[in-house]
């Protein structure tokens, strides 16, 4: 996408609403002159102000235009004008997900390697693009992890033993994250989900997991899950040993797409 010292949202062709966050709207939308397809995440000032996040924006816009990974979503730029904050990002859609578990293991490598935590990896932030591709969105939440941190952020049913009992905690949050996301993909809810809130947060600080009988699971893929839910985050599988794992070997494409080359099918939208 060409540069420009100025931009606005008359430079994009909005076409239509495809999500909407605590502070604003995402939207798919073209840029004019290139005929690049990007979603354009608007945040209203006013939002902002009213929660006192300027800073946690800031962070999130510095953090994200560090990065660059094929697994990470991609920030082009950003803009404002008097009652909005744009942010220009790679756009990507939904797809089914269990199968990118090596390829999200990477991406979460190559953050803890740029000192980055993420700390709100869930499905809503787990995005595919065209070529199938998986791409890690949303860094509101991320943070530098050259030392412990202490905010309690992220969603209910991802968060890690040590940030529940309000401990200090580094990048092993992912990797719990990760054991979440893993089960969540095989049996379609989080291991630790209960009616009320705090009984949600009880399990999780007991890590009280267990594996129904249905559907049916490989011991393998239970094995990787127990291995990355574990209270002490120290002994947590590191994200370097999940590649070797044996139900990754079998399962996923460390690639970090699942749609064979032969298979992808040429958009007809430049990008």
């Amino acid at each position: 996408m060409p540069t420009s010292e100025v931009w606005s949202l008359s430079d994009f062709e909005i076409s239509k609403y495809i999500a909407e966050g605590r502070f604003g709207k995402v939207y798919l939308a073209r840029e004019k002159q290139s005929g690049y397809v990007v979603a354009l995440k608007v945040i209203f000032k006013a939002k902002l102000k009213k929660h006192r996040f300027h800073a946690h924006l800031r962070r999130e816009i510095e953090i994200q235009q560090s990065l660059d990974h094929p697994n990470v979503l991609r920030l082009f730029t950003w803009f404002h004008d008097e009652e909005r904050v744009v942010l220009v990002l790679e756009y990507a859609a939904r797809g089914e997900l269990y199968k990118y578990v090596a390829s999200l293991a990477g991406a979460l490598a190559y953050c803890h390697k740029k000192q980055v935590i993420h700390r709100d990896i869930k499905p809503e932030n787990l995005l595919i693009d065209i070529e199938g591709r998986l791409k890690i969105a949303d860094f509101g939440w991320a943070a530098r992890s050259n030392a412990k941190r202490h905010t309690l952020c992220g969603t209910i049913d991802y968060l890690a033993p040590e940030m529940v009992e309000k401990k200090a905690h580094d990048h092993a949050v992912d990797n719990w994250t990760l054991g979440i996301l893993c089960y969540e993909f095989l049996y379609g809810s989080p291991p630790f989900e209960a009616d009320e809130q705090d009984d949600t947060l009880r399990r999780i600080v007991r890590v009280d997991l267990a594996f129904p009988s249905s559907p049916c699971v490989s011991s393998e893929a239970k094995d990787l899950i127990s291995k990355l839910l574990v209270k002490d985050s120290s002994k947590r599988l590191c994200l370097e040993d999940i590649m070797k794992h044996p139900w990754i070997k079998k399962n996923a494409d460390p690639s970090g797409s699942c749609i064979k080359q032969k298979d992808v099918t040429r958009s007809k939208v430049k990008r």
